[in-house]
């Protein structure tokens, strides 16, 4: 399969940092296919939400992409202008975002947040966004979407507003969406809820998937590939099922020795070993190292 998202040599910097200040993304890359479910695992701080708002456009604005190539459907998105990134993006791309206590405007009702994306970006009739919501909110199975629709965040459950918000990336058929961590601020049984159904909607769509986790559980049940993290740098690239069947990377394989066992709760936990960590750091480090060297930024 062909890479509907592409990403080549990714590197961004803090604005305003001093010169040799480290770089947060280096020089990253990875590919998704169509279809495919892609998982992006690390530590916090490790650089996965990063690379997913570098794709759709949403960086901080403290944060500057340096160099590098981000390919989606065969157009560098780096290389056009603001508005044609966001007119591309908005056809093409969506977001299931973390929190979905935080993500819906407490102010408007549901149904205007699922259809303004489809009448104000993609050119929609407001008749045909709105029997298009009716359609997705039954489709991510909540009961009687008319009436969900006039509801206001505050009158849905966590669990629900997911549904919503997933609904609301599924909207406008995008062939590339980015999770991000999408069942955090969920209860558990709510999380096996959401994520049977990202998957069910993933595979019925055949939409590209950029899973950004932390929880190599998650992987397990949902992702194809995974990408491993540390410091802003790919580590590991490689198919899920050889990942669980041996790690690549030493510090893959501490990762997945810290996972908990919950089919034996009396097992004590794991933590990375400091060997383990000193040796990821010094190859982050000769890596940045060597970056400088070639005469890169900074």
């Amino acid at each position: 399969m062909s890479a509907y998202l592409s990403i080549r040599n990714l590197s961004a910097v803090l604005k305003g940092a001093p010169k040799g200040t480290p770089r947060l993304l280096r020089s990253v890359s990875l590919d998704v296919a169509a279809g495919e479910v892609r998982g992006l695992v690390g530590e916090s701080g490790a650089g996965k939400s990063m690379i997913g708002k570098a794709v759709l456009g949403i960086l901080p604005r403290a944060v500057q992409v340096i160099e590098g190539e981000i390919w989606l459907d065969g157009v560098d998105l780096l290389r056009m202008t603001p508005s044609e990134r966001r007119r591309r993006i908005g056809a093409s791309a969506a977001l299931i975002p973390q929190d979905p206590m935080t993500a819906l405007n407490p102010s408007r009702r549901i149904g205007p947040q699922i259809t303004d994306r489809l009448v104000d970006i993609l050119g929609w009739t407001r008749a045909d966004a709105e029997a298009r919501a009716r359609e997705l909110l039954d489709e991510v199975r909540i009961p009687d979407p008319a009436r969900v629709m006039r509801s206001y965040p505050h009158e849905l459950s966590g669990g629900m507003r997911q549904r919503v918000l997933i609904a609301s990336a599924f909207a406008a058929e995008p062939k590339m969406i980015v999770a991000d961590e999408p069942t955090t601020a969920l209860d558990v049984t709510v999380q096996k809820q959401i994520l049977r159904l990202i998957a069910q909607m993933q595979a019925r769509h055949g939409t590209a998937l950029l899973f950004v986790t932390h929880d190599l559980g998650v992987v397990s049940k949902v992702c194809d590939t995974l990408s491993v993290l540390y410091a802003g740098k790919v580590v590991e690239d490689t198919r899920v099922r050889d990942f669980f069947a041996a790690p690549g990377h030493a510090y893959s394989a501490a990762l997945l020795a810290a996972t908990p066992k919950y089919t034996d709760p009396d097992a004590g936990l794991n933590p990375v070993p400091a060997a383990v960590i000193e040796a990821v750091q010094a190859e982050v480090a000769a890596a940045e190292a060597a970056w400088r060297k070639g005469g890169a930024h900074g």
